[in-house]
Formats: C-alpha cells, structure tokens, sequence
C-alpha cells in the first residue's frame, strides 16, 4: 500500500501545483472514515482507495481525480456523506464522488438488467464527466488484482465476466491500451485458466529456445534505421496471454503461425518519418500480403493512430512493427487521460474529440432502447466488433463496424437519413441496402421523405444504432395500431352490454391491471394481454355477462387491414384499418383458403388456414379467436407464399425441369430445402409467391405433369 507522502510525490512529480494539503486530507479522512473495515484479502479496507488513487497516478490525473479516487468508497461504505465531502473537499470533487457513488453497486450485481440499468447510469455519468469512468477503471482494476481473495468461484467468475463484457471495451474505447490489457487478462485467468496456462507455457518455452532472440531483432532494427539516419527509439514487447487467445480465436490459427506474439515498436518523432521508416523496412525486408494497417490516415474510433506491418525481417523471423511518433504512443497507451493535462489549454476540445463520438452514440441507443437488455445488447455490438471505414460522396470518413451495410452507414450520417433511406450507391454504382461494405467504399444514400424504417432492415444491419432506431420505428408504429385495436374491442364490448361507453369508466380497469393510461388499456387489449370479457368483469362485477368474447373481438368491418410490416395491402374482412397482423408461416394461408384470425399477445392478429394444426394450442381460449375471411374484390392480390412437399427423382435434368415448369406457369420460387435425399428420390420443400390458392394449384398441376415428379403436395405445416 502507497503510504501518504509516497502519494502525495507522486502528484507532485507531474503536477507541481497540485493542491499538497487538500491531498494530505483526503487520504487521512480515508484511513478515519473506513477505520477498521477488513477487505476479502485480510488488508484494511483504505488500501483499496489508496490503491486506486495510486493507479491513476500512474495516468498523471489532476489533484480532483486522484482525491476522488481516494473517497470514492467513503458514501457508500462509511458515515461520510455528500455534504460533508462537499464542506472539506469542494463541489467538483463532491459531484465526482457522488457519480462514483451511484455505480458502486454494478458490480454486486446478479440479474442482468438490473445491471443493464446500472450500465445505462454509468454512461449517462460518463457523459457528464469522462473522470467519473476513469476512477470506475481504476477501481476495478484493483478489484481484478485482488479477485483471487474471494471465496466464492460463483461470484468470481460473474465478476471476471463482467469486466470482459464490460469494463475492458469501455478502457479501450478511451483508449486507456494499458488497462484494457490487464483487465481482459485478469479475467482470463478465472474465465479459462487451463488455456492461460497453456499459453503461458509455450511463451515459457518460446523464451527458452530464442532467449536473446528479441534483444537481437531490437538491435538489427536500431541499425538499420541508423544507417537510415533515423533517430529512433526500437522496443519488443510480449504480447499478454488473452491478446494471443483472442488473435488464435479470431483468425482461426495455432500458436505457432501467429507473427505478433512480440509486438516490435518504433517510436519517431514526426508523422512524415513514420512513413519514411515504412518505406525503409519495406524496402530492406519482405512484407509479408495483407498485413499492412495505416491507422495514422484513417484513426480507430479510440483515436489510436499507428502504422503496423507484417515482415520477414532481421534473424528471418516473421515480426509485426508497430511505427508511431511519441505524441501517438502517449495517446495509444493512455487514451484520453494523455489529454487530461492539456484539458485547460483546449477546452471542451477534448469532449467533442473523435474518440468521444461512441459515447454520444450510445447515449442516443439509450435514449431509443425500450428497455435495459436492449441498450446492454446494442452496447455490446458498439463496443466489441472491428471497424470498416467507408467514405461519404464529399470525402468524409464514416467508421462502421465490420460487416456493416448501408444502412448502417446512412444512420451513422444521421438518424434521420436512416430512416429516410430508399437505396444506395457503392463507388457509384447502385447496390442492395443489404450490401456489405469493405473498406474505402464510397457510399451514396438515396432519401425519399415518404420513406420509413423497414422491419426486414433489422435482419442485416450490425450497428446498434441501426439497430435501436428501426426497431424503435416498429414499436411506435405498432403500438398505435395496437391502441386503435385496444379501443374498438372496448367499444365492442360496452355496446353488446348495451352499456354506454366512456373512458372514465375504465379507470377501474387501469387501476386493477395496473397500467399508466387509458391508451395502455386499449393496448393491453389489442395485443391480446387481457381480453374484453376480462374488462367488463372489472367494469361490471356481479353482473351476468352476455358477452361472446369471440363476438367482441371478431370486430367485423368491411375495410380491409393492412400488415404493419408491408407496404401492400393484405386484403382481409373482419379487421380494423391499420391493425397489426401478418400471415403464419407454419401454413401459409393464400387468398382462396378458409382462415381464422388468433390474437397472439405482442403481435396482433395471426391469419391460419382452418385446417392448420397450430389451431389446436388455442382450442381452450375461443376469446382469442376472430372470424375473418379474405376480400379480393375490388383489390389487386400481393404475391404471397404458397409452400409445397415434392418428392422427384435424382437424375440429371430433374431440378432445371421444375424450375422450368414453376416459371412458365408464372410462378417465381422464394426458397428451396432438400430436407432428405436417397440414391432414388429428392425430398425437398419449395416456397413459391403465388396470387391465390388457384395459381397454387395450377402450379401443383402442372409439376404432377412431370414425369420426373413422384408426387407433390401442399404443405400445411
């Protein structure tokens, strides 16, 4: 433990101004206010702030953070309270305690969207004051070194958990290299130890057989950028056991082919001179095909900025060389911690900096996720996959994670371009909004005002704000067909009671399913929460019902409804304008087929064909059933999915003459299985868009035509 005038000098070695008294105070309240409290270790509790103060020390923090550091457990854990840190300490350092205070329990946290919440209020504080993540780190960094202290291996490993989801992305979102490196290795050892430990013996033995083999790379490097005329700073460095895991993961390799277990790093002093020394290792030494990465043109979201390059170089080993100038590798070790001294001189600068653009976007995934879970998923997606960078038509860089398209990259722009998105051109030419974008594609969005959100963006966007804003649009647009829903069956209701409708009587209603609104009645009962029987139960008590809950909700009306999650009518009788529905997909019911409507609680109405199995699962809830029938008059049908079971013979030509056959009866297939194959016969099933259940029918026609057909079937299941 760093006793108080080693803490003290600390400060002062890179800070002479620092505020001695008010340090020497902070650490002697500490030591008072914690008093006898016993760690899992057997050490006094204030070593653990004292600690903490003395890792961020390490990051050359201002005198408010490492005092913060110092109290940041007196709130939570000791009689201390905010007035008093605030009466002896100030007004920051009280609001930097107190924003620590309010996250303390996120660790001791077991349900996953309490934690979520807990996730949500550590970023919302974050955005106030960045120094608020940075003792958060530190804390925890603490904590990982002393996890071997606690007894419980439940609890230890849902920590070492925590902090690899968690914490570890978050420091290397700031940029904080250092931490993030230790924290994911902490936790390596309680997450998979046996694999730790094997990485550590073939590091072990790799020392053993090439034990001067760094000193000797390091020292050929040195020359030839001397000869160069180079004045260069040359250091090799072992790779800690989880980055190699996770590379070996990633890429798929053994031990023994990855190029970077010792990392070879050359500090220079100026941009130009990086790629100078590029050019001089390339030229001097082979490089190795697509392990050339410029992030000093194009900066990881984090603001790390380098150039790395794979060679076959001195002793003719294959070695990565990382290239940077001092400035670059102060930022790259230390984030925006190696900012935090120059903080007066630029201002808010550093607040609107690059590596603050993430935190801005999972503020607006917080603002847009419906709940805890959602926010922590989406989070998730931002903070651990890789970058691509694509450019905007004016030559702005968008980094996007990998695998995105250009959807995502439209809601990067601006939530609004996303959902205003109607096409896209990738290096000029026209592309699917379901395209993958590479790095340096150059991306058009194509907007329309009438456009909104599609559902099926959601099955191929991979940024969490793509993500957030669709399925927010979805919500929204649901919940008031829902609510329009809600409302009718109430009406419904009161009118087969012969009763006079009016809100204020549902207020019993609201109280009793305990909801916030009348407009959350209606939507209880439109997704099929609570049922209109139930409501008049509520209303009416003692009274005899002569309600048919399936009267109530079939609802009858002429206008047909639409599907939410289509922009073409659906025509059916028996539904409200706008209400939620969507055909089932166990047995495809087309216009033609005799159909039932179900209400399923959160997805509106289910349309099945009578005859579909399914039915049977609501044989004992008639209330959720609504008498519904298609209405073709007057309406142009949409292509739907027909589904068939073919059984054809496994002989040369067989398939092509299906598809033929399929196709000239202007049918076009959506989706072929071969769900079982013999040296005979070909089982498969086959979705093709048809008008109708005739245009099936022809189609099943004219394959049982076929001779290399057995036999052909309509799937109903």
């Amino acid at each position: 433990m760093l006793r108080q005038v080693e803490l003290v000098e600390r400060v002062l070695s890179y800070d002479p101004q620092a505020d001695e008294d008010l340090l020497n105070r902070a650490y002697v309240f500490t030591v008072k206010t914690h008093g006898s409290q016993i760690r899992a270790s057997g050490d006094p509790y204030f070593s653990h702030p004292i600690e903490v103060a003395g890792i961020l020390t390490e990051l050359k923090l201002d005198t408010a953070t490492i005092i913060t550091a110092l109290l940041h457990d007196t709130i939570e854990d000791t009689v201390a309270t905010h007035d008093e840190i605030q009466q002896i300490f100030g007004s920051e350092i009280a609001t930097l305690v107190d924003g620590v205070t309010k996250l303390s329990q996120l660790e001791l946290q077991s349900d996953r969207t309490k934690q979520a919440e807990n996730f949500s209020k550590l970023l919302v504080a974050m955005s106030n004051d960045i120094r608020v993540l940075l003792v958060k780190l530190a804390d925890r960094l603490h904590n990982m070194r002393t996890l071997h202290f606690i007894k419980k291996p439940e609890k230890r490993l849902r920590i070492a958990t925590e902090t690899m989801e968690i914490y570890a992305p978050l420091a290397e979102r700031i940029g904080i290299q250092n931490f993030r490196d230790e924290l994911e290795d902490l936790a390596f050892v309680e997450l998979n130890n046996e694999a730790r430990r094997s990485i550590l013996r073939r590091l072990e033995y790799l020392r053993t057989e090439g034990e001067d083999l760094v000193e000797k790379i390091v020292s050929s490097l040195k020359d030839d950028l001397s000869e160069a005329g180079f004045q260069a700073e040359v250091s090799g460095r072992e790779k800690r056991p989880y980055s190699i895991w996770r590379k070996m993961e990633k890429n798929n390799v053994a031990f023994e082919q990855l190029s970077d277990i010792i990392a070879f790093r050359i500090i220079v002093s100026t941009v130009e001179q990086c790629y100078h020394v590029l050019g001089n290792l390339h030229a001097k030494y082979a490089m190795v095909p697509g392990r050339f990465k410029d992030y000093i043109s194009t900066p990881k979201r984090n603001n790390y900025r380098s150039l790395h390059t794979t060679i076959i170089g001195p002793e003719r080993q294959r070695i990565e060389v990382q290239i940077r100038t001092r400035e670059m590798h102060e930022t790259n070790e230390y984030g925006v911690a190696a900012h935090w001294q120059y903080k007066q001189e630029i201002g808010d600068a550093v607040i609107e900096g690059q590596q603050y653009r993430w935190l801005r976007e999972l503020l607006e995934i917080l603002e847009e996720a419906s709940d805890p879970d959602e926010f922590l998923e989406h989070t998730k997606l931002n903070m651990y996959q890789d970058q691509v960078f694509c450019f905007s038509p004016k030559g702005d860089l968008i980094s996007l994670p990998a695998g995105s398209s250009p959807v995502d990259f439209a809601y990067a722009v601006h939530t609004q371009v996303g959902d205003t998105c109607v096409g896209s051109k990738v290096n000029g030419r026209m592309a699917p909004l379901r395209t993958v974008l590479h790095n340096g594609d150059q991306v058009e969005i194509l907007r329309s005002k009438n456009q909104t959100p599609s559902p099926t963006w959601e099955s191929f966007v991979v940024s969490g704000k793509a993500r957030s804003a669709i399925r927010r649009f979805i919500r929204h647009q649901q919940r008031d067909q829902y609510v329009e829903l809600g409302q009718s069956i109430a009406e419904k209701a009161f009118r087969t009671e012969g009763k006079p409708f009016t809100e204020k009587a549902l207020a019993p209603v609201q109280k009793v399913w305990g909801l916030d609104s009348i407009d959350d009645v209606y939507y209880s009962l439109g997704d099929g929460t609570h049922t209109g029987r139930q409501l008049l139960e509520i209303v009416f008590p003692g009274e005899k019902k002569n309600l048919d809950d399936k009267d109530v909700l079939a609802l009858k009306k002429s206008k047909p409804a639409k599907r939410s999650k289509d922009r073409h009518a659906v025509p059916i009788k028996g539904l409200i304008p706008g209400m939620a529905m969507h055909l089932a997909g166990c047995c495809h019911p087309l216009p033609g087929d005799r159909i039932v409507g179900i209400v399923t609680t959160g997805k509106g109405v289910t349309i099945h064909t009578i005859h579909c199995d399914t039915l049977e699962q609501f044989a004992e809830v008639p209330e959720r059933w609504l008498d519904v029938s298609w209405q073709t008059e007057g309406h142009e049908s949409e292509q739907l999915i027909g589904r068939m079971n073919v059984v054809m013979a496994n002989e040369p030509g067989a398939l092509s003459s299906i598809t033929s056959t399929i196709a000239a009866n202007n049918g076009n297939i959506n989706n072929l299985v071969i769900s079982n194959r013999s040296e005979d016969f070909f089982e498969m099933r086959i979705d093709v868009q048809v008008r109708d259940v005739k245009h099936l029918t022809n189609i099943m026609a004219a394959l049982r035509a076929d001779p290399v057909i057995s036999s052909v079937e309509r799937a109903t299941n």
